[in-house]
């Protein structure tokens, strides 16, 4: 019975927690029809402008995601040189999970993935969710790839200044932890810090005018 009692002590502490740090109404929050919004780096500032008309439920996402704190501390663990840039794994697992799960509907590409675009990674039917790439040149074959019931990759933004700092995110690891997603998620930030300690991250993100 004590263990029973303990155990929850535990799950209504956990939930509690996780109520903190992420709540359900965040996801009914619109973007206006377009903002701007800088992004703070361990290798400089970028700025990004996103217009609704673009992708209207991917940039609600992204509007969400910065509008509540999501990029703070969040690693921008996949640089494929002369490709992309993708980061959105939070280094907090309940706040991870919170978000990789809500995936949003899906939509057409409008705008091209041009160099210095950004859109959100999927892998299939409504998994566009935390994780975010910028194209570090123009891709072409992301706006028709069709695989997992879903065609191309909807551009949501774009860095309007600091394009030289996105640059120099450090490209080495290419795309091996790409293929780690499940360890990082585990493991979070220790692991990269302590294995990949050249990984470049996301201090924090806010809206400016």
């Amino acid at each position: 019975m004590k263990n029973k009692i303990i155990l929850l002590a535990i799950v209504v502490l956990l939930s509690a927690c996780a109520s903190k740090k992420f709540k359900e109404k965040w996801l009914e929050k619109e973007a206006p029809i377009s903002f701007k919004a800088r992004f703070e780096t361990t290798q400089g500032n970028f700025d990004i402008e996103a217009k609704r008309e673009w992708s209207p439920k991917g940039v609600d996402r992204l509007y969400q995601l910065i509008k509540y704190e999501y990029y703070n501390d969040v690693a921008i663990y996949r640089v494929v040189p002369n490709f992309v840039a993708q980061f959105g794994i939070h280094n907090d697992s309940l706040i991870n999970k919170s978000w990789s799960t809500k995936g949003i509907e899906d939509e057409p590409v409008v705008m091209e993935n041009d160099s210095m675009t950004i859109s959100f990674a999927r892998g299939g039917v409504k998994t566009r969710t935390n994780q975010i790439f910028i194209n570090l040149k123009k891709n072409d074959r992301l706006n028709n790839l069709a695989y997992s019931g879903v065609t191309g990759f909807p551009v949501v933004a774009k860095v309007i200044s600091g394009q030289e700092n996105v640059l120099k995110f450090y490209d080495g690891y290419g795309d091996k932890l790409g293929r780690q997603q499940g360890e990082i998620n585990k493991r979070g930030n220790t692991f990269l810090r302590t294995e990949y300690p050249k990984v470049d991250y996301i201090l924090k993100a806010y809206f400016i005018k």
